[in-house]
């Protein structure tokens, strides 16, 4: 037991020659791997605050279970597998649909936890089946799909914030692509997060910021935790999220493999299960789902130190921050005009994940299969198709991911069928690696 919990320092644990790596199992001198926690936490903190402030769940209690699902995730891969789980942005469609439907939060926890428990489930099948039928079930060209009207599903929702202040959020998001293109390293990488800062500011003296709730929390306290309200009806918007945890999850497995040169092949079912579980327990205490995170993988690439002691350290300061509300309140205060502007991009960018998932893996739209399960699936998500079957209704992105595995398998079957299809055409794409693009939000 001691091996899977223990780490190795890493020659005199203060410096790192050209070229040289600390490997999952080794770690730096404590108040450097404590350094490296902290900017794993401030990677992930501008992608993983704003979830809650888009869905209304309190970001303490958000932060509190991302760092709990951390640990968790550490513990059940044994300390091989380097990753910090943050909120995961497939869920913002279904937990504003549940808003729209004036059904409350605790009901949206309910899907949460459903989706978790989901996710759980593949993960054991994946750990004692194999990965290779998911590549079967979601190829690029459904994978991409799904993922990309998750984001582009979201655009009504964010014109309404960017028109209720408009110069703020066009200061906003200015300020975002402003410091993504202009600056190099980590500052480049936390354009999300210091854009908001800079449309806070600009906000603040707008007179756009309320600051009554700051100056009430106290310094220290609990999150505001909730129990989940049970209502089926609601679970055809969650079950979709599914698939992109699973591509969000898969698809960091294989990019830490490609940077540390280990197989974590028998890690795949592991990590599912682990995310599974996280957002279980988000969904039953009032947090957010979970999800790997690639900002923290460009913490990695940018520091070479792959170490888990590091992700220790990241969840014990999440832990520690999600105990001030007075920090949580901080972050609800921002203002609608700074939120139209940053989801701007980000659901944009949300949405581009899943064209770039096509693009890595050339998806063939000259097939006409691939053309036309494409097309049907983003009008779909995009105009949002709703219908209701005995109460239970469907928005956008259930029908479309339903309606992107159905079309796709169905119409190849019928294309092989009648030979209109060639095998080959479809083995080449089942074989690209469904998960092998990440899908988090960047």
């Amino acid at each position: 037991m001691a091996q899977s919990i223990g780490w190795k320092l890493h020659g005199d644990g203060k410096t790192l020659a050209p070229g040289e790596v600390v490997e999952p199992d080794e770690r730096l001198t404590w108040p450097r791997t404590i350094g490296i926690g902290a900017q794993h936490v401030i990677a992930m903190f501008g992608a993983t605050f704003l979830v809650p402030i888009l869905t209304h769940f309190d970001p303490s209690t958000t932060l509190f279970f991302t760092a709990v699902a951390t640990a968790l995730f550490l513990l059940i891969n044994k300390n091989k597998l380097p990753s910090y789980l943050g909120s995961s942005f497939g869920f913002i469609a279904p937990i504003a649909a549940v808003a729209s439907a004036n059904k409350g939060l605790a009901v949206a926890s309910f899907g949460i936890l459903i989706t978790g428990a989901l996710l759980a489930v593949v993960g054991l099948i994946v750990h004692f089946a194999g990965a290779k039928w998911i590549d079967m079930l979601m190829p690029p060209v459904v994978n991409g799909a799904v993922v990309a009207i998750i984001g582009f599903n979201l655009a009504p929702s964010a014109w309404i914030n960017f028109k209720g202040a408009p110069i703020t959020a066009l200061v906003t998001l200015l300020a975002v692509m402003l410091i993504g293109v202009l600056s190099k390293g980590m500052i480049g990488r936390l354009n999300i997060l210091l854009g908001v800062l800079v449309g806070y500011a600009f906000a603040y003296f707008r007179g756009e910021v309320k600051l009554s709730a700051i100056e009430q929390a106290a310094w220290i306290g609990l999150p505001k935790f909730h129990l989940p309200q049970a209502d089926m009806s609601i679970l055809p918007m969650f079950i979709p999220v599914v698939l992109v945890l699973i591509a969000e999850n898969i698809g960091h497995v294989k990019s830490v493999s490609l940077m540390t040169g280990r197989n974590y092949d028998k890690q795949m079912g592991t990590a599912l299960f682990s995310d599974g579980l996280g957002t279980m327990l988000a969904g039953f205490g009032g947090g957010s789902g979970t999800t790997t995170y690639a900002e923290n993988i460009g913490v990695m690439a940018a520091t070479k130190v792959y170490s888990t002691a590091a992700y220790w350290c990241a969840a014990a300061f999440a832990f520690i921050l999600a105990l001030c509300p007075k920090f949580g309140a901080v972050i609800n205060s921002i203002p609608q005009g700074v939120l139209g502007g940053v989801t701007t991009l980000l659901y944009g960018m949300i949405g581009m994940l899943g064209v770039r998932i096509w693009v890595e893996n050339k998806v063939d739209f000259g097939q006409n299969v691939n053309m036309m399960v494409g097309a049907v699936t983003m009008i779909v998500g995009i105009a949002n198709f709703t219908f209701a079957i005995g109460g239970v209704s469907f928005n956008g992105i259930a029908i479309g991911s339903v309606a992107v595995l159905v079309l796709y398998h169905g119409l190849t079957a019928i294309g092989r069928a009648t030979g209109a299809i060639a095998k080959e055409e479809t083995t080449a794409e089942t074989t690209s690696s469904a998960g092998g693009s990440k899908t988090v939000q960047e």
